[in-house]
């Protein structure tokens, strides 16, 4: 490559060698080690690209290793040299790309800033960011690690960065903004129901946990704000209940104390539980208080275990059955339909590796988790059946609770036809969080809705949600029967073997487009704890989420 030249320091320079790998230097500031793939390679592919552009040639087909290089050069070498406008030009949104860095350095004080590349896979190019943020007299190092993708530009192929603000920080989504400053929320000190002090580096997962409790409670925890480098939060976050979040503190501040209703010993086990499994969520309970004893997530950005809105599969057949028990369509000892084929409104259902149970009763159907028994009754239903007993039963779908942080409801939509069918089995439109589905164990077992809670009602005097009404004594006696039936003999024995005592399970296995193995869910109580868990994209429930579940069952026992 030529030499570069800062537009501050007319100093030429010439290219480092770090390993046998050019460094590209600007303004005697190294890019890092920064891959070219090739002696010339950026030069020749400008060359290719200014005859292109003469013929009036709209360049097509798979990105060369080259063409990747020389986008993301551009990019990186711009941004770092503060030339946001060149930087924005060299993405697929200008516009957008010059606000943000822009503001990167203007609103979030970030400056002195060095990125260096690392090995390109296909189109996307890692890169770490080393820079100091700064705010009037102070300081400080500011160090991650982000990624950027090269695409053609639509109208004439041109390789540049495809523009989202992930680029720039991976905790940016759209409309979000980074902001240092004083904080204007103090910060808060987490304690679980024992006192101790939760923090991420004891409790990994907890990040979101603790940013959404200094949010709710900073201001009136009787903390002092500091200064601090964070994302503030635009309208897509906001729609996705996400926090703002503190991502460097310049100067700190003064925390004032939130007591939550966590288990030191549950979370820890919780935690260990999800580091053995790739996207997997876990929330554990108390049904008679709906106290959240720990919550937990293998993946430390977004907070799948609380604000999840995912398909939830079988594990839905727990509310579907309290239904059909209510409306007189399913008894447990009664014979009940469970055919390889059912078809409603335009849709072919099947079970699972098309199975059949002929003269079975329904609890054979439940415990075995067969879809046509269930869906089978979608003629006897009203549209709006099965949303009206999610709601009225079991507290859900209404966007009402009061957790201490924020969460996902679930959401049981009224649908029609082979929609209305799907629900049945929590496919369809039907979405829910691992708190919700372990909130529906912790009703059965409990007998009553009881929302669930991170901090006591007492502290800030909010009014928790309630459920209309309750199961009749014999519906829910068959309900816990089903459950604890499937736990020792049907999909979920296996999981639950040895955990003893009053205990009832359910298995769910919910298919997602695009994805070859369904998300398995698992939902399950015992004695005093109720507990449901999801792995993504990695088959049936009980053999994915069910021995996670079941190992909390067992030692919160």
């Amino acid at each position: 490559m030529g030499n570069r030249e800062n537009a501050g320091e007319r100093r030429k320079t010439r290219p480092a060698v770090l390993g046998g790998v050019i460094a590209v230097v600007v303004g005697g500031a190294g890019l890092g080690a920064y891959a070219l793939f090739g002696s010339g390679a950026a030069a020749e592919d400008g060359t290719r690209t200014s005859s292109a552009q003469q013929a009036g040639e709209v360049r097509t087909g798979p990105l060369s290793a080259a063409e990747v290089t020389a986008a993301a050069e551009r990019f990186l070498i711009a941004w770092q040299s503060g030339k946001a406008d060149e930087a924005a030009a060299a993405t697929d949104d200008p516009e957008a790309a010059a606000a943000l860095l822009t503001a990167y350095a203007e609103d979030a004080g970030v400056e002195d800033v060095t990125l260096t590349a690392g090995p390109r896979t296909g189109a996307k190019v890692p890169f770490s960011v080393k820079a100091t943020v700064r705010h009037e007299d102070i300081g400080k190092p500011l160090a991650y690690d982000s990624a950027l993708t090269v695409v053609r530009r639509a109208g004439d192929g041109e390789p540049q960065v495809a523009w989202r603000p992930a680029v720039v920080h991976p905790d940016l989504r759209e409309g979000d903004k980074l902001v240092t400053g004083e904080s204007g929320i103090p910060p808060v000190e987490a304690l679980d129901r024992d006192g101790g002090e939760l923090t991420t580096g004891t409790y990994p997962s907890l990040g979101s946990v603790l940013d959404g409790l200094r949010e709710k409670y900073g201001e009136q925890a009787g903390g002092e704000a500091g200064v601090e480098l964070r994302v503030v939060r635009g309208k897509e976050s906001e729609k996705a209940k996400l926090s703002d979040k503190t991502l460097l503190e310049l100067s700190e501040g003064t925390p004032g104390t939130v007591r939550t209703t966590l288990d030191p010993s549950l979370q820890a086990a919780a935690e260990a539980q999800v580091a053995k499994r790739d996207r997997a969520s876990v929330v554990v309970l108390r049904p008679s208080t709906g106290e959240i004893l720990a919550v937990a997530n293998s993946s430390r950005g977004f907070n799948t275990a609380l604000q999840g809105s995912l398909a939830p599969g079988s594990t839905m057949k727990v509310i579907t059955s309290s239904l059909l028990i209510e409306k007189g369509l399913a008894s447990m000892d009664e014979q009940h339909p469970c055919p390889k084929y059912f078809s409603y409104g335009g849709w072919k259902f099947q079970n699972d590796d098309k199975f059949e149970i002929e003269g079975g009763t329904f609890k054979a159907s439940f415990a075995r988790s067969c879809n046509t028994a269930f869906i089978s009754q979608a003629p006897e239903l009203k549209d709006d059946d099965l949303t009206r007993q999610a709601q009225q039963v079991f507290g859900l779908s209404m966007n009402n609770w009061q957790v201490g942080v924020p969460t996902f409801d679930g959401s049981v939509p009224v649908q029609t036809d082979a929609p209305m069918g799907a629900s049945l089995i929590g496919q369809g439109g039907v979405r829910m969080s691992p708190l919700n589905m372990a909130s529906v164990s912790a009703t059965v077992k409990a007998g009553v809705f009881r929302q669930p809670y991170l901090v006591s009602p007492e502290v800030d005097g909010r009014e928790l949600a309630t459920a209309p009404r309750t199961l009749s004594a014999g519906t829910l006696a068959q309900l816990r029967e089903l459950m604890s039936y499937t736990a020792a003999y049907g999909t979920a024995a296996e999981a639950m073997a040895g955990v003893g005592g009053d205990a009832g399970a359910k298995t769910g296995s919910a298919e997602v487009d695009g994805q070859k193995k369904p998300n398995g869910w698992f939902t399950a109580y015992r004695g005093d704890l109720a507990a449901a868990g999801v792995v993504q994209a990695a088959g049936h429930g009980g053999s994915t989420a069910g021995p996670m579940v079941a190992a909390l069952l067992k030692s919160g026992g």
